[in-house]
């Protein structure tokens, strides 16, 4: 490597300095410093604890509250990425042409994204018990053990559309319309325009979104504490609630801490893995 592109190099690796120090102190060295308290039995308050090895990783696989945590945030995270994505990319499909009337749509979905989870969270506790309930008289889902989760999805999904469509906007606006014209002389139906032309185009959109918005879900935190505080019977409380409880209400940081140590593990499993094979899918799309 010359002194040209060395000196290349090292200032495009300058504008990577303060985001790897922003995540090495915020995010490896608490990790690195709770590994010692998660082999311990401490109420997280008192200057004394007592070490008890790798028992506390051993009881998370067979805790009940665990296993019932990680099925709510399974069932929101994929419920939240599957539907705010189609719902965004059914919108940017619709209004991606430049007008002033798209570019108000565009707005007023977006807008949602702009407000922070919890009041979102205030907002559609209000609607479904006063609204829904109150005018209708359909049952509040936040109040049915079964339909909770689903009931917080639908925030989700309210909030995050908007920045998806946002994504898929700027993708398709990217695609050149020679691509579309030639399609039209030969024939092409729309939909084959759509499933050949667009959808391997945007593929990296794509790929974006649901990585950003799984790791959003599997992490999700406020929803279910601003409108819910987990509850009806634990029904909505997922593994970063069922961390905080144990880190602050239950007095078991120990047990706690471990149980964030396993979800940080096996979140970026998940997400290295979901990534790659998009990645993978889109190469495939590629090579047609």
């Amino acid at each position: 490597m010359n002194k040209q592109n060395l000196k290349k190099s090292l200032i495009e690796f300058s504008f990577l300095v303060p985001a790897l120090v922003f995540f090495a102190i915020f995010v490896i060295m608490p990790f690195i410093q709770g590994i010692p308290i998660s082999l311990t039995k401490w109420d997280g308050m008192s200057l004394n604890s007592k070490f008890v090895g790798f028992s506390n990783y051993g009881k998370i696989f067979t805790d009940h509250n665990v296993i019932n945590a990680g099925k709510n945030t399974i069932i929101f995270a994929i419920f939240s990425v599957v539907f705010a994505n189609l719902l965004g990319l059914l919108f940017a499909l619709m209004i991606s042409k430049k007008s002033k009337l798209n570019n108000a749509v565009r707005t007023l979905i977006f807008m949602p994204f702009c407000l922070s989870l919890v009041l979102s969270s205030y907002i559609w506790r209000y609607i479904y018990s006063d609204i829904f309930y109150g005018m209708w008289g359909i049952a509040s889902p936040l109040g049915d053990m079964k339909w909770v989760m689903i009931g917080l999805g639908i925030i989700s999904v309210w909030r995050d559309s908007g920045y998806c469509m946002v994504v898929y906007i700027a993708a398709i606006q990217g695609i050149s319309h020679d691509y579309y014209e030639a399609a039209n002389i030969e024939g092409c139906p729309r939909f084959k325009q759509f499933t050949k032309i667009t959808l391997p185009m945007i593929y990296p959109a794509i790929t974006a979104n649901i990585t950003l918005l799984l790791a959003w879900g599997m992490k999700v935190f406020d929803y279910p504490m601003a409108a819910t505080m987990g509850g009806p019977g634990r029904a909505s409380e997922t593994l970063a609630m069922l961390i905080y409880n144990n880190l602050f209400t239950y007095f078991k940081a120990g047990y706690g801490q471990a149980i964030a140590i396993v979800f940080t593990i096996v979140l970026f499993i998940i997400s290295t893995l979901t990534a790659k094979a998009l990645r993978s899918r889109r190469l495939s799309y590629n090579g047609k």
